[in-house]
């Protein structure tokens, strides 16, 4: 049997309630949000580089202010409103370590504190700060960090890299820096967010941590602009992810996998309105590729529907009702729900899964 016939047929039985849900059946189920009223978040990301002669650190955290301020115009020139949340790129307070990450390491509190928590303040947004941060004078300790700022200039926490990179040659870690040994889960007041840097991307655990603990946007500052890892990581762990890098791209990836925005050269400041309540729709003859919720919905419904992907994203934009309440109206299955009550058939039938 054709997959579009065989997903059609299960349709069917879902809408006769012939193969009821599996949330009784104690197999643990994909966190959805869908059932959550809309939660609209404005990301401002940047591709900047920092290579070259460091202009000392005054002049640094203008540069940094200053993009933080250019990210703001632009939330409110496209969106009528301030941002949620400026991502900046791995280490941009320091830029690279050279031979000596100690050497090159700053202090959170002081100076860069003052100037981010007065930011945060001024442009009502929390900030992600990366730098190599001084952990410790005495016990000559760093650690490639990225400090979380709240909207009222309130610290957060910090994320300190786990996977740092290591020259097997010289048996070290990124010219002497410390790896961090946590995965926190920030709760924001628009949702919750995780923060993984750079060549952590080319370790899952991080990443399936960050999700099982209910993270559902992970910003990546990083220095590599890799793409295909960043689009598989979101769409297995069912969250948003933000690069902010120093070339090549800037990109905001879906939990389908697919990137929801990019900037490129010659531009650099990237700001996209993405909402955490959200339902990933397989394809069905009743979804008619989403135009069966726009025909119910019109405006109220936002969609991003991927034909080469059988599957698209719907979330609402009416403040007082929830996406899920749309699907369920349409009378179509989330991704998941399909996929539960897929596994429950197959077990039925002997198929071994």
């Amino acid at each position: 049997m054709h997959r579009r016939t065989f997903l059609a047929t299960l349709s069917s039985f879902a809408a006769l309630d012939a193969v009821p849900a599996l949330a009784a059946s104690g197999e643990e189920r994909v966190r959805t949000t869908s059932n959550t009223l809309p939660r609209k978040v404005i990301v401002g990301t940047v591709m900047q580089s920092f290579w070259g002669q460091y202009p000392g650190l005054r002049a640094r955290l203008d540069q940094l202010t200053g993009i933080v301020d250019q990210m703001a115009a632009q939330a409110q020139q496209a969106y009528g409103r301030g941002m949620d949340l400026a991502i900046l790129p791995e280490v941009a307070i320091t830029g690279e370590a050279g031979d000596d990450a100690l050497a090159h390491s700053v202090a959170f509190e002081g100076e860069v504190k003052d100037v981010f928590t007065r930011k945060a303040r001024e442009r009502g947004c929390y900030i992600v700060v990366p730098t190599y941060l001084l952990d410790s004078k005495e016990k000559k300790s760093c650690s490639n960090a990225a400090i979380l700022v709240g909207r009222k200039g309130e610290v957060v926490g910090t994320y300190r890299k786990v996977h740092l990179v290591v020259s097997l040659e010289r048996g070290t870690m990124e010219s002497g820096a410390a790896p961090g040994h946590a995965l926190p889960v920030f709760d924001c007041d628009f949702g919750k967010l995780g923060i993984q840097i750079c060549y952590d991307m080319d370790f899952a655990e991080g990443w399936t941590e960050l999700a099982r603990r209910g993270a559902e946007l992970i910003a990546w500052p990083t220095q590599s602009p890799q793409t295909s890892q960043p689009a598989s990581r979101a769409r297995e762990n069912r969250c948003y992810i933000v690069s902010s890098t120093w070339r090549h791209n800037a990109s905001i990836f879906e939990p389908t996998g697919k990137i929801a925005a990019q900037v490129k050269p010659p531009q650099s400041i990237l700001v996209h309105e993405l909402d955490l309540s959200y339902a990933l729709l397989p394809w069905s003859s009743k979804l008619q590729n989403g135009e069966a919720f726009r025909k119910a919905y019109g405006d109220k419904v936002g969609f991003h529907y991927y034909e080469d992907e059988d599957c698209g994203i719907f979330w609402s934009n009416d403040p007082k009702t929830t996406v899920g309440q749309m699907v369920r109206s349409v009378g179509v299955l989330e991704l998941e729900d399909e996929l539960a009550r897929v596994r429950r058939f197959y077990r039925a039938k002997g198929v071994r899964i």
